[in-house]
């Protein structure tokens, strides 16, 4: 007589680990580093309103603007509650056009009309 075959036990499942992924294949080549626009770089004469906050040398785009938030922050003229706000002092308010309060986005554009 054929015997019953007893329900085997079942085992606890096992934890689906993920499988490990293989490194990424290295670059063959590295990128090279990137080059300044020149036209970024180009020395640009600052009108006399904008000569009195970076100075009368010639300086490039990126030096004047570099040296206005130097002087932004050391008069510290960036609005308390917004960040994003400048409020301008005597010499600042003559390159603003006469606004008391800019963008910290529309000062560099207000900036680039006192550049030659």
């Amino acid at each position: 007589m054929a015997t019953a075959k007893k329900p085997e036990a079942k085992q606890p499942a096992a934890s689906k680990v993920a499988p490990a992924k293989k490194a990424a294949p290295e670059k063959a080549a590295a990128a090279p580093a990137r080059k300044p626009n020149a036209a970024f770089m180009k020395p640009m004469t600052p009108s006399a309103a904008l000569a009195t906050v970076v100075g009368a040398t010639p300086l490039p785009r990126t030096e004047v603007t570099k040296k206005v938030w130097e002087y932004i922050k050391k008069l510290d003229l960036q609005d308390p509650q917004n960040k994003r706000m400048i409020n301008a002092d005597a010499n600042l308010k003559t390159i603003f056009d006469g606004k008391a309060q800019v963008s910290m986005f529309e000062m560099t554009k207000l900036i680039s009309n006192h550049l030659k």
